[in-house]
C-alpha cells in the first residue's frame, strides 16, 4: 500500500524553491526544485509560485499543510518572521512561527530562524540551518558543523540548541576563485585535487597568518611549485582549514573530540577530510535531517493553535 502524504516542507532561498512531499511516517514520498528564489520574486508574487510550483501535489492529495523555511522568512522574502534566541528546542521554535492560510485551504506555517544574542560585537544569525540540528537529534549534548556559504559552528545542550557561530567560509572562497587577483590563473573548467586540497588544510593548520598565507596561493604559482590544477583546491584548503583553527581558537573543540557534520550542501567529504587534519572525530548527518527537523517544529505549531 502506497504511504499517505500528510504535509510538505518547503525550503525557499534565494535561488531556488525545493519541497518535499512527506508521508506520514516522516519520510520523503516525492520532491521537486524550481528556478522561483526569492531574488527572482517581486512583492504579492510568492503566494502564486508556491501554489504553481505545489498544485500537483494539492491535486492529489488535497490541502496539505506546508512548512516554509530558509531566505523566503527574511525581510527580503515573502513574510519576515523574528528571529527565536537561543537557548532553544522544537518547542520554542513552534512558538515563533508565523500562520497563514493558502487559497486552497492548506495551513501555511513560516518557521523562525535562530540568533544567538551572546555572540559579539552582535548577535549571530541563521535561518533553515536550525531545522536540521532539530532533525539531527537534540537527546545528547553534541557539537555540530554545518557546511555552507555561512558554515555554522552550532552546541546542543540539555535538549535544546544552546549556541552557535558563523564562519563565511564559502563566501569568501568564491570571492576568491572569481574575482580575486591572488587565485587567478586557475585552471577552468574548475579542477578538484585532493591532495593539493589536503595540502592548503595542511598549511591552514601550521599558521595563523590568513591573510599572509592567502598570498601563498600567488607566490606558489610564482615559484612553479603549484599548479593551476592545483590552485583551486589549495584555496578551498586554506580557506576550510582556517574555518577549523578558528573554531578550536574559540572554543568549538579540541584535538580528539568528537563533532557531527549535518547538512547536505555538497561540502560534507572536504568537512570530513578538515576533520581528519585536525585531529577532530566525526559522524556524519542523514540526508533527511532538514526534513525531519521541519516536520518536528510544524507538527507542534500546528499543535500550538488547536
Amino acid at each position: 500500500m502506497a504511504a499517505t502524504a500528510t504535509s510538505i516542507i518547503v525550503d525557499w532561498g534565494t535561488t531556488s524553491l525545493r519541497a518535499a512531499l512527506v508521508g506520514e511516517d516522516g519520510k520523503e514520498l516525492d520532491h521537486l526544485e524550481t528556478a522561483d528564489g526569492i531574488s527572482s520574486l517581486g512583492k504579492g508574487e510568492h503566494e502564486a509560485a508556491l501554489m504553481a510550483a505545489l498544485a500537483p501535489w494539492f491535486s492529489r492529495h488535497g490541502p496539505l499543510p506546508v512548512a516554509a523555511l530558509g531566505m523566503i522568512t527574511s525581510r527580503n522574502g515573502w513574510v519576515e518572521v523574528a528571529y527565536v534566541p537561543c537557548p532553544a528546542g522544537p518547542a520554542e521554535l513552534a512558538a515563533g512561527t508565523v500562520r497563514r492560510t493558502l487559497p486552497n485551504g492548506s495551513d501555511l506555517v513560516f518557521l523562525p530562524g535562530l540568533n544567538d544574542p551572546a555572540r559579539q560585537p552582535f548577535p549571530d544569525v541563521m535561518r533553515g540551518e536550525e531545522t536540521q540540528i532539530v532533525g539531527h537529534g537534540l537527546g545528547e549534548d553534541a557539537t555540530l558543523i554545518i557546511p555552507g556559504t555561512h558554515s555554522k559552528w552550532a552546541r546542543v545542550k540539555a535538549g535544546r540548541i544552546e549556541g552557535f557561530q558563523t564562519f563565511v567560509t564559502g563566501e569568501i572562497f568564491n570571492l576568491l576563485i572569481n574575482h580575486s587577483f591572488i587565485a587567478r590563473g586557475s585552471t577552468q573548467p574548475p579542477v578538484d585535487d585532493p591532495e593539493a586540497y589536503r595540502w592548503g588544510l595542511k598549511e591552514a593548520k601550521r599558521s595563523a597568518a590568513m591573510l599572509s598565507l592567502l598570498f601563498s596561493a600567488r607566490t606558489g604559482g610564482l615559484a612553479g611549485r603549484l599548479s593551476p590544477d592545483q590552485l583551486r583546491s589549495y584555496v578551498r584548503g586554506l580557506v576550510i582549514g582556517q574555518e577549523f583553527r578558528q573554531a578550536r581558537d574559540a572554543g568549538w573543540y579540541a584535538e580528539g573530540d568528537e563533532a557531527a557534520i549535518v547538512g547536505n550542501d555538497g561540502l560534507n567529504d572536504f568537512y570530513r577530510q578538515a576533520a581528519e587534519i585536525f585531529d577532530l572525530k566525526r559522524s556524519m548527518g542523514a540526508e533527511d535531517d532538514l526534513t525531519k527537523g521541519a516536520l518536528m517544529v510544524l507538527h507542534q505549531a500546528l499543535f500550538l493553535r488547536i
